[in-house]
């Protein structure tokens, strides 16, 4: 997948978001348009489908949304945000990278509608953990997004050593990267912090697998989205007037 939208700073992203107030009641804010039938589950993802949320309900803020991730992707004004939780070795992160995401790029995020952030959620091996550190190294040299792309399409399976640590040299290569920079942020473990907290983000919020989605609508909607779902799943949620209408 070619980026073509902007890549800003994760304060810009806050910023942007309009959302009154500071904390969300997920027994408040869960919601999903469609039946239980309508959400087929990953094999990662082992929690419930997406539906509202009554019973033990948490406190989550918009910051323990938007922290711990990545630059933004897309116009920051966009009124509706994606937050992905997923993990680079994942297979149906992969699968939704290359059957869904592009979809969404081209018909939400580069016409100003939606704005993405990614978030990590290592829970397959350590390579996982590896290949989340080097992609914020990447962006550091304001290539994130490019770096997450070559990660996916990357992919050849799980734990099979293609996200080693090896392979992350070459592709901060190929992608032109300052190396000695690179291999510098690599080694030096300085985003493992960020990466943990991710993966504690994403439990906080109910996700038991990869990868995860947490929609934020103008009217302060959330939607939680669990699995690789399609495409058609997708633009519900997106164009539905729960999340568009103030």
């Amino acid at each position: 997948m070619n980026i073509h939208a902007p890549s800003l700073a994760i304060g810009a992203g806050i910023a942007a978001i309009a959302i009154i107030g500071t904390f969300y009641a997920m027994s408040a804010n869960i919601w999903t348009p469609f039946s239980v039938e309508d959400i087929k589950q990953s094999e990662h993802e082992n929690a419930k489908p997406a539906q509202v949320e009554n019973e033990n309900p948490q406190t989550i803020s918009l910051s323990m949304l938007t922290e711990n991730a990545s630059p933004l992707l897309g116009d920051p004004s966009a009124p509706i945000t994606i937050i992905e939780f997923g993990d680079y070795q994942c297979f149906f992160c992969n699968k939704f990278f290359h059957e869904t995401e592009n979809q969404i790029l081209d018909n939400y995020i580069k016409t100003g509608k939606v704005k993405m952030l990614f978030k990590d959620f290592t829970i397959i091996g350590q390579d996982s953990v590896t290949a989340a550190h080097a992609a914020h190294c990447a962006g550091e040299q304001g290539k994130f997004w490019e770096y997450h792309d070559t990660l996916y399409n990357n992919w050849t399976g799980e734990n099979n050593g293609w996200a080693s640590p090896e392979n992350q040299l070459k592709f901060a290569n190929d992608l032109g990267l300052d190396m000695e920079a690179f291999t510098e942020c690599a080694s030096s473990g300085r985003y493992m912090k960020m990466i943990q907290a991710g993966a504690e983000d994403a439990k906080t919020v109910g996700f038991t697998g990869t990868p995860g989605f947490i929609i934020v609508g103008v009217n302060n909607k959330i939607v939680k989205i669990p699995g690789a779902q399609p495409y058609d799943v997708f633009v519900k949620v997106l164009d539905s007037e729960e999340l568009q209408n103030n």
